[in-house]
């Protein structure tokens, strides 16, 4: 596994940050705004950002109206890493499973 989808897993595994990704799925927010719908207070909130973007999740901007505001939003790709990493797994637990059921169904037959 990569380390960029062990930070993806690391970032997601707490779940006030996937509930903050869910709610910026929606559309872009603010630390504050991010902060009242999930009943944080605004370092608490600010502790999750950070570990949100460190792990490729989130990104952020200032609107052109006052560069003292940031926008959070997802970042685009952010989870194709993570993606990837899924279907090759599923890919391999197909594989053994499969070949578990042959197997056992070899051996049923061997039996009668």
């Amino acid at each position: 596994m990569s380390a960029a989808v062990d930070r993806t897993f690391a970032a997601l595994a707490d779940p006030i940050r996937r509930r903050a990704v869910e709610l910026l799925g929606e559309r872009p927010r603010s630390a504050g705004e991010l902060a009242g719908d999930l009943g944080l207070a605004p370092p608490a909130m600010s502790r999750h950002l950070r570990t949100l973007k460190e792990g490729g999740l989130v990104e952020d901007g200032h609107p052109d109206f006052d560069a003292r505001v940031r926008i959070y939003s997802l970042k685009d790709g952010a989870t194709d890493g993570l993606k990837r990493w899924l279907a090759e797994t599923e890919a391999l637990w197909m594989h053994q499973l499969a070949a578990f059921k042959r197997h056992v169904e070899g051996s049923i037959e061997d039996e009668e």
